[in-house]
């Protein structure tokens, strides 16, 4: 097997490759280049990727998808594609039409993987933010257990081959894994994951439960003013990051991206720089020695990027909880 190819299983018996490609750019950024990039990305080795509704770049991403189907480049077996239920569509009757739109934008059969993208219920309707006249967000009240039972119809109609959540604290996991007649447990919770924020007791509790933690942000953050504090440290520019990669003669996010692997992390790996795209494939090329590993951990401070600020305030707000 290529090592590229690397995959891991999941609960629900479907595998996963451990390297991903993720698409989410600012809104600045055109979303043809998402197009573009998922491309590159797949002629390069890629076989994992990842987008969401949110992103508005779900028609981009599935043509880039079904070009390289149509070119011989893929099978569409060969490609795990994921994207993500909006918070606007978590009432139980409109979690199917959300993802059939979804689907309908990327022009596929059914996606691989199907995410709550957050654990927090908003106004259904067009807006991806719906807020009152004070700004604040309109929530809406639906119990995250009554939109996993959604999924789980969603994923035994063959519309989503495995289901799971993003953003969640042990907690709200818990409450699902909890429910009186689960169908199906999460087969991960993507949230936020590097070496500033490296969620070990969240992995740990993941991993006691037969759940794969996905990791975005891995190698810090795009620094979009209106989600990322500008005085945030720059992952790629630490100093201990930097002298590691020397070390192994790697650049920082090659470094940023071993680390997870290693940890037994799904990665998703975001660039839309060819040069770069093609480097973040070479993680598979070179392993960390523990004590680099332990270097690395040294380096957790709980510091979170993405705050989701447009969900402080909300009940189910994730991140209030340690993990």
């Amino acid at each position: 097997m290529d090592p590229k190819h690397q995959r891991v299983t999941l609960n629900d018996g479907h595998s996963i490759p451990v390297l991903g490609f993720g698409t989410y750019a600012p809104d600045e950024v055109p979303k043809s280049e998402a197009g573009e990039a998922a491309k590159i990305a797949i002629d390069v080795g890629f076989r994992h990727i990842d987008t969401a509704h949110a992103y508005q770049n779900e028609e981009e991403v599935g043509l880039a998808i079904r070009s390289k189907i149509a070119d011989g480049t893929v099978k569409r077996e060969d490609v795990f594609c994921t994207t993500k239920l909006w918070c606007t569509f978590f009432r139980p009757e409109l979690v199917r039409k959300g993802l059939e739109q979804s689907l309908r934008k990327l022009q596929l059969d059914y996606v691989d993987l199907y995410l709550m993208h957050y654990p927090i219920a908003m106004k259904p309707g067009e807006e991806m933010f719906p807020t009152d006249e004070h700004g604040k967000t309109i929530s809406d009240t639906v119990d995250i257990c009554a939109t996993w039972e959604a999924m789980e119809k969603c994923k035994d109609a063959g519309l989503a081959k495995s289901i799971g959540v993003s953003n969640f604290n042990h907690k709200q996991l818990e409450k699902i894994l909890n429910k009186p007649g689960l169908k199906y447990k999460p087969v991960c919770n993507q949230v936020e994951c590097h070496p500033y924020l490296n969620q070990g007791k969240l992995l740990e509790f993941c991993k006691s439960k037969g759940i794969v933690l996905v990791a975005y942000s891995a190698l810090g953050s795009h620094r979009e003013p209106e989600w990322v504090d500008q005085s945030a440290p720059v992952l790629l520019e630490d100093p201990l990051i930097g002298a590691l990669a020397k070390k192994h003669q790697q650049t920082p996010a090659l470094i940023a991206l071993r680390y997870q692997l290693q940890r037994g992390i799904v990665v998703l790996a975001k660039s839309f720089t060819e040069k770069r795209i093609k480097e973040n494939i070479q993680v598979f090329e070179f392993q960390l020695p523990s004590e680099d590993m332990k270097v690395i951990d040294s380096l957790n401070r709980n510091f979170r990027y993405v705050t989701a600020d447009f969900a402080i305030g909300h009940p189910n707000y994730p991140f209030s909880d340690e993990y």
